[in-house]
């Protein structure tokens, strides 16, 4: 089938995935029989555009980066807010790629709802909507026929989740636990070089790894979001977003830095759930001294990694980058060619 795609939010991610759709158009067709028409984005800041028979894509991406805007396209009805886009244009896949607020979901669960309930599948970046509420949103798309895919909500194009999902099914996974957050890596290991914590943060900031209010990231709280949702994805957890311990890097000094290199560690923000003799899930996110040979110890700079603690494999560890324009662009086409072979 045809996929008529519509982006709900077209910043750094939607502009990502359109420059790889743009660069593999013919390679997707070629290789994946992937073949699509964008009919529709809808961004609060950028403005929106509809057209049934496809937006030229390269026409857009170099209007958003000489106007900023994409009202000025050319051709096709402008002015729809995201609901009436999802509701009433001829997609079949909704991006929803806009921002969230974490502690209430919206507006992206509004979003998901009404696309499933539309029969529209749905590809989300957003980590919300799943921390609060997955399954109830596949149990929506299930009732619908659709399908929804959120890979890119845990280590943006690094394939945490489909590893679990996927390729470790029937692996016996008891037990992940995993850097999931590449600011406070890159802060902890400029500490190590000799920076304080102030000083680290800044760096951190003037490189674009940390926002200027990076309490989520420092806290832990982003991590905790990704680790509840892998606990409720791969493990079988119902875990809610606030019920897991939660500490961030804020208490660790430069003293504690050295003192821990001295002992054969290394000090990381680790995020961890396991599966109880019981069958419950426990979450939590800390700081952890990691011995020096462990693999997670050797992950430096603003690169995640996460292993996978399993029955017939032993420990299995993915390393690669955890956020970024491409890599989570990339987060997205992979979810699109899942489903795209799921429903052909």
């Amino acid at each position: 089938m045809e996929f008529n795609i519509a982006f709900i939010g077209f910043g750094i991610v939607g502009q990502g995935l359109a420059e790889i759709l743009l660069e593999q158009e013919n390679e997707l067709k070629e290789n994946h029989n992937f073949e699509y028409k964008v009919v529709a984005i809808s961004d609060t800041m950028k403005g929106s555009v509809y057209d049934e028979n496809g937006l030229d894509i390269k026409k857009l991406l170099d209007l958003v980066n000489s106007t900023g805007k994409i009202e000025e396209y050319p051709s096709g009805i402008k002015g729809w807010d995201s609901l009436k886009t999802i509701t009433d244009t001829n997609s079949n896949i909704i991006l929803e790629l806009a921002w969230t607020d974490l502690k209430t979901g919206e507006p992206a669960i509004t979003h998901v709802k009404t696309a499933l309930k539309n029969k529209k599948h749905v590809v989300m970046t957003n980590k919300g909507p799943i921390a609060l509420m997955v399954r109830k949103l596949l149990d929506i798309a299930k009732e619908n026929g659709v399908e929804m895919r959120y890979e890119g909500t845990v280590l943006s194009g690094t394939p945490a989740l489909n590893l679990g999902l996927y390729n470790l099914a029937g692996a016996g996974i008891t037990k992940a636990k995993g850097i999931v957050n590449g600011t406070t890596n890159y802060i902890l290991t400029e500490m190590e070089k000799g920076l304080g914590y102030d000083e680290a943060l800044e760096q951190a900031k003037e490189l674009g790894y940390a926002e200027q209010d990076p309490t989520a990231d420092v806290e832990g709280y982003d991590a905790l979001g990704k680790i509840v949702i892998l606990a409720n994805t791969v493990m079988g957890a119902n875990l809610s977003k606030d019920e897991p311990p939660c500490e961030g890097i804020t208490k660790i000094t430069s003293e504690d830095i050295k003192k821990a290199k001295e002992e054969g560690y290394r000090w990381k923000l680790i995020a961890g759930a396991e599966i109880k003799e019981d069958g419950s899930v426990k979450a939590y996110v800390k700081p952890e001294k990691i011995p020096l040979d462990h693999p997670l110890a050797s992950i430096m700079g603003p690169i995640n990694a996460l292993t996978y603690t399993t029955k017939y494999l032993g420990d299995v560890t993915i390393v690669g980058p955890g956020a970024g324009k491409l890599p989570t662009g990339y987060s997205v086409l992979t979810d699109i060619l899942d489903i795209n072979r799921l429903v052909k």
